[in-house]
């Protein structure tokens, strides 16, 4: 079976990051990803889908390291749904890509001025910044 998502997208906010209680970093983005099209009128339509990443250990590291809102990435990784209770006592689900791989494709202003490829495996390399898009946000 195969449960594998790849993303490029711009970050709605900075990474927040957090350590567990191993001390292993585990980082939260919102990414956003955009779609056009023509409707039947042939007016140009957009939508913004949202989502949800989780990243952990020396990839989180990274994306602490050298991500801002509005840098371009790609990732990779794969779905998961969580479940919990809330106070309320109603049961609440959430569905997040687990990142394994993350890419920086280009840089926003705020961001560092490099490319930078992580892996779950720790391999990191580092190339020069491609060209800076316009931030939708």
């Amino acid at each position: 079976m195969l449960n594998k998502t790849q993303l490029i997208g711009r970050l709605g906010r900075d990474p927040e990051v957090r350590y567990t209680h191993d001390g292993v970093a585990l980082a939260r983005l919102a990414v956003a990803t955009n779609e056009t099209w023509k409707d039947a009128e042939g007016v140009k339509q957009e939508r913004t889908e949202w989502h949800r990443v989780v990243l952990f250990g020396k990839v989180a590291e990274v994306a602490r390291e050298h991500l801002a809102k509005g840098a371009l990435v790609y990732l990779e990784g794969r779905l998961q749904t969580r479940k919990w209770t809330g106070e309320d006592g109603l049961e609440r689900y959430a569905t997040e890509i687990v990142g394994d791989t993350l890419r920086m494709l280009g840089s926003a202003p705020a961001a560092a001025e490099r490319s930078v490829t992580a892996s779950a495996n720790g391999a990191r390399a580092v190339a020069s910044t491609a060209e800076v898009d316009d931030i939708p946000f």
